[in-house]
């Protein structure tokens, strides 16, 4: 079965600059920050003894005019001097002085997600790392094919390189409103921890195209994303005005970084088979010790009926 597309059913969220106060109260259809930061594993970050958020606006990885004639300066001053820069000083506001402040970005998006309703942090935490990948996507004299593990995956899950670029494309141009599509890797079970697995029949450790609307990301599903296309209308509008197949065709072409998306895919294969092995492990030791308690009980009861003759 070829690598199909995914499309969110999580409600859309708005962009807030509100206290996050109101979120830290358990109520009714959401699950409270604490008790999410128990159930989930976080990843603190180091701080001084005072309570300053710091999440970082991070520059792309090449000069703001370097990706001309493809997409300009003006955009790129725009969508990440402005866009990018309101979100990353909007979830510095929302944070500060909470429990999220200590945590990793990643852990932010994953705990605000609340499963499917999101808490005020969520839209700024996400949009933060969204951009940060998609920046880190694209590369001056860019586009080409990709090779290697890469490519072999595609052509098993796709059929070919050129059916995987259909598909992509096809998602990102019928993504209604705003959103991204991405490509990921998929490589977990039944029982994800944050959200339900929105493709519960698909065979786990394969590529899939995932559209989503708004800030959402694959990693409320647990999916291992690889690469991105932003189709927020801010991301293209100065360059090609209301042309979105342009975009993305240009994207696509002349911009991806197949050596970065390939990197990234390598990461997100250690990254299940390390899983894999920790189940594994969990398993046999559940096993072991079921046989443990097993051979105890008969040994009990055999003594027992020792000592009733």
């Amino acid at each position: 079965m070829h690598g199909a597309v995914i499309a969110s059913l999580s409600p859309s969220t708005s962009s807030s600059s509100s206290s996050l106060y109101p979120a830290l109260i358990p109520f009714s259809g959401c699950i409270s920050l604490t008790r999410q930061c128990k159930t989930h594993k976080v990843t603190r970050r180091r701080r001084a003894a005072s309570i300053t958020a710091q999440i970082e606006l991070k520059p792309p990885p090449y000069s703001l005019n370097s990706l001309e004639p493809h997409m300009s300066s003006q955009t790129l001053e725009y969508h990440w001097g402005r866009h990018h820069k309101n979100h990353v000083e909007g979830l510095n506001r929302q944070i500060v002085g909470t429990e999220l402040d200590a945590v990793s970005l990643e852990d932010i998006i994953t705990v605000s997600y609340n499963r499917g309703n999101p808490l005020p942090a969520f839209n700024n935490a996400s949009q933060i790392w969204n951009h940060d990948f998609f920046w880190n996507s694209m590369k001056p004299d860019g586009g080409g094919h990709p090779s290697g593990v890469l490519l072999e995956l595609i052509e098993r899950d796709f059929g070919s390189y050129e059916s995987m670029l259909k598909e992509f494309k096809h998602a990102a141009l019928n993504q209604f409103g705003s959103g991204w599509v991405w490509l990921a890797y998929k490589a977990n079970k039944l029982d994800v921890g944050n959200a339900v697995n929105p493709f519960p029949s698909e065979k786990d450790n394969k590529l899939v195209v995932a559209k989503t609307p708004n800030a959402i990301n694959p990693l409320v599903w647990d999916y291992s994303p690889i690469l991105a296309i932003d189709l927020w209308e801010h991301a293209y509008c100065l360059d090609h005005e209301n042309r979105r197949e342009e975009y993305i065709s240009i994207f696509m072409e002349k911009l991806v970084s197949w050596d970065v998306v390939s990197s990234r895919l390598e990461i997100a294969m250690e990254r299940a088979a390390e899983r894999a092995r920790e189940k594994d492990t969990k398993e046999e030791n559940e096993h072991t010790q079921g046989d443990d308690e097993g051979e105890e009980m008969y040994l009990d009861s055999e003594n027992e009926d020792s000592e009733a003759e």
